[in-house]
């Protein structure tokens, strides 16, 4: 399996790298070491370091514990995380005897205002987040211990408020899944250019036959999961262009993989999936619930709600053959649309498949194409 992230326009570093920069000012200081006001933080598999400013450390509850404070800065004017307060809270817990030759030397901690999964009461992290930790910490935690390090974002709970981490299980705040270290612009037209260069790469490998596009942190990271020999693409906002130009190189099959909620755009000719430009997915939901001749009590309370996962969740609750139905005929129809769309533009035959998740990341509906690959998301 083969990933690559479409992404351009580099302004600043994501949020795993302020959380390890936090982190390992705090270890320091706790072993001994002087406060500095940046820390170098080492890429795994990279040959560099990337400077991250550290706002404040200090020793707390007596000299057990040590807490480093950091401020994201992402550059990016639409992140969440831009300017978000960090926390983070070492303390060192001696190892017995018999764990001394246990691996995980670091407890992640999701403290207030960081994400966990609704299902498990796990942290929400990524691998990539987790690596960057590890690879910064492990060489100072002194022989015979195991390192504590709790993660706080005060403002967490809050933010995560205006993000759709709910749609995908998370509560409690924001989760930690960046997959890279530098930030990009997923909206900015310089970023499609960027998006094209990295699919021609791709090309090059002669392998057209069919490739996966996952549009977000939490698709890609959800798809990841899945062992899929096939090439898994992150395509940011930029779909519909990207699905033009994967047609013009020859793609035989784009499988689009996504949360609901995103890829009900495509239903209504959106094709640029930014909320900043364009939403209507209410609106979608609608039309499609009048094109299927459900109750008007039914599409009157369906036009009052806020979001799609609201929608289905009332849906089912009335009717679930209807809902699934309703579903069904949006899966289908984002592939139709979409078709349509590439045809406007290149003259292909090229199959286009959808296949939808729902808010507990599981894999739900398929369009008619769809059908032949989504035993491959299960």
């Amino acid at each position: 399996m083969c990933i690559f992230q479409l992404l351009d326009l580099k302004k600043g570093f994501s949020l795993p790298l302020w959380v390890a920069g936090a982190a390992r000012s705090a270890l320091k200081k706790l072993v001994g070491f002087p406060f500095e006001t940046y820390e170098l933080i080492k890429i795994p598999n990279e040959k560099k370091e990337i400077k991250i400013e550290i706002h404040s450390v200090g020793l707390i509850k007596g000299t057990s514990h040590a807490l480093g404070i950091s401020f994201a800065k992402s550059g990016l004017d639409l992140d969440i995380t831009q300017n978000l307060e960090i926390w983070t809270i070492a303390s060192l817990e001696k190892i017995s005897f018999n764990e001394y030759a246990q691996k995980n030397q670091i407890n992640i901690i999701a403290g207030s205002g960081v994400g966990i999964q609704e299902n498990t009461s796990e942290i929400c992290i990524s691998d990539f987040a987790k690596e960057i930790i590890y690879a910064n910490l492990l060489d100072i935690i002194p022989e015979g211990f195991n390192l504590n390090l709790e993660i706080i974002f005060p403002n967490g709970e809050f933010l995560a408020e205006r993000t759709s981490n709910k749609s995908f299980g998370i509560v409690n705040g924001l989760s930690i899944i960046g997959t890279s270290a530098e930030t990009y612009s997923s909206a900015s037209p310089d970023q499609l250019e960027k998006a094209k260069n990295e699919l021609a790469k791709f090309i090059k490998n002669d392998l057209k036959e069919k490739v996966v596009f996952v549009i977000g942190e939490n698709g890609l990271n959800l798809a990841k999961n899945y062992k899929i020999e096939l090439p898994i693409i992150k395509v940011g906002n930029w779909i519909g262009p990207l699905i033009v130009d994967a047609a013009i190189k020859k793609i035989k099959t784009v499988i689009l993989f996504g949360y609901h909620g995103k890829l009900i755009k495509l239903a209504g000719g959106i094709f640029h999936t930014h909320n900043h430009l364009a939403d209507g997915r209410i609106e979608i939901l609608v039309y499609l619930a009048v094109k299927e001749k459900l109750p008007f009590e039914i599409i009157r309370k369906l036009s009052h709600l806020k979001n799609v996962e609201d929608a289905l969740l009332f849906l089912e609750s009335f009717n679930k053959s209807m809902s699934d139905k309703l579903f069904q005929n949006l899966s289908n129809t984002i592939e139709k649309r979409s078709f349509e769309y590439v045809n406007r533009y290149v003259k292909t035959d090229m199959q286009i498949a959808a296949i939808m998740f729902d808010r507990k990341r599981k894999t739900r509906w398929s369009g008619i194409n769809g059908n032949d690959f989504i035993s491959y998301f299960q």
